[in-house]
């Protein structure tokens, strides 16, 4: 199936001079040209299983307090049927329709129309126009850096509607957090299928763009590499960080405000959920200018991994911590609470280090010193702590 579309996309690209860049190693650069079958498994299986899996877990906690085999187990001893389940789940709602509509439209407002001012008294802080990578048709994108302070904007009316104005309950997220699902789902699918689309009509950059002859393959790894609508909308920065990342920390925060309403009181591990994650979203915004340079902007064509995977599987999976919280409250004694505190600042402080390196190597065409250490240990130490302490 794979070979003969892997040949005609070959020639194809021959004939109609689509290539990434003038050089061999360029034309390289990014995602393959062509698809082995290995890789086509893999995909096709993603694309069939990724929402399944989502879905698997929030339907746990939903119907099984957070518990894997629960459904599992269900199932095979005939207890239940997943018609059962599938009747149990809610549906999409109206509700939930103007909550997705109404927070992407804010977050594309707050991308596209307000330019940086917080470094202009953040010291330290990058922002506003920055420059990207080249990328491999030669092209330097420009992009308005504005994350952290859409971030602060968006938590600042957060907090003055649940201390002040009162418009929405604080539990708006949670309460509607399965039918938000489907939203976010059909967001994500939406946002793909018009990439893939784009991408063979009116693409940005004709030379920036990959194509295998493989639907399949294509809708799933991207085929523009920077596909934007006018000159400041890129679909890349802004799905990578908004709406998903900025929400991170909303939702973490419905979870706790749920925890109170519930319980009267907001446990510790709550707190240091909110907390630890807060430290990593805050990092991202924080260093945005940064991340121009790193591989989901430098490499990564904008497809179904980034589009659904940002608008489905970052805000859904990344939060399961907070989640299990709201159905399983546990208030950690006063040593327990300060070691995962502590477990977790030591792997933000080596993540921190080693994106500090990363940075600088690029910076400098690798001309500098690295302790090396620090480097090899940001996947052996770095990630198990902020893990651990996520989880435990």
């Amino acid at each position: 199936m794979a070979g003969p579309q892997e040949g005609k996309s070959s020639e194809a690209r021959k004939h109609k001079g689509i290539s990434n860049g003038a050089g061999a190693s360029q034309g390289q650069w990014g995602r393959a040209w062509e698809v082995d079958y290995f890789s086509l498994a893999a995909v096709i299986f993603l694309l069939l299983f990724a929402p399944l899996i989502v879905y698997y877990f929030i339907m746990s906690c939903d119907q099984h307090d957070c518990s894997l085999t629960e459904p599992v187990i269900d199932l095979f001893g005939g207890n239940t049927h997943l018609s059962d389940i599938w009747d149990k789940t809610p549906s999409l709602s109206w509700n939930a329709a103007n909550i997705c509509i109404l927070w992407v439209t804010f977050q594309v407002i707050l991308y596209t129309l307000i330019p940086d001012f917080c470094h202009k008294f953040l010291p330290g802080y990058v922002g506003g126009i920055q420059e990207g990578a080249i990328t491999p048709a030669g092209i330097v994108n420009k992009y308005e850096i504005n994350g952290l302070q859409a971030w602060i904007i968006t938590h600042t009316l957060w907090f003055a509607n649940s201390y002040y104005f009162h418009w929405f309950t604080p539990t708006i997220i949670i309460d509607n957090w399965i039918p938000l699902l489907w939203c976010a789902n059909i967001l994500g699918y939406v946002v793909s299928t018009f990439a893939m689309i784009k991408a063979h009509v009116f693409p940005t950059n004709a030379k920036d763009c990959k194509f295998t002859g493989n639907y399949f393959y294509d809708y799933m790894m991207g085929i523009e590499f920077n596909p934007r609508i006018g000159k400041w909308f890129d679909f890349k920065l802004f799905f990578n960080g908004r709406p998903g990342i900025v929400a991170w920390t909303l939702i973490n925060l419905s979870f706790a405000a749920k925890q109170q309403e519930l319980y009267g009181q907001v446990t510790n591990s709550m707190i240091l959920v909110n907390v630890l994650q807060g430290i990593y979203v805050l990092d991202f915004f924080w260093n945005e200018a940064w991340y121009l340079k790193t591989i989901d902007i430098c490499h990564d064509h904008f497809g179904w991994y980034l589009g659904w995977g940002d608008c489905v599987w970052l805000p859904y999976l990344y939060t399961l911590q907070g989640l299990y919280l709201v159905y399983h409250p546990v208030q950690l004694s006063t040593a327990n609470a300060v070691g995962i505190l502590l477990l977790g600042l030591v792997g933000y402080y080596i993540f921190r280090m080693t994106n500090h390196q990363k940075d600088l190597f690029r910076r400098t065409d690798g001309n500098c010193k690295i302790w090396a250490l620090l480097s090899i240990s940001a996947l052996g130490i770095s990630d198990p702590c902020q893990a651990v302490a996520f989880s435990l």
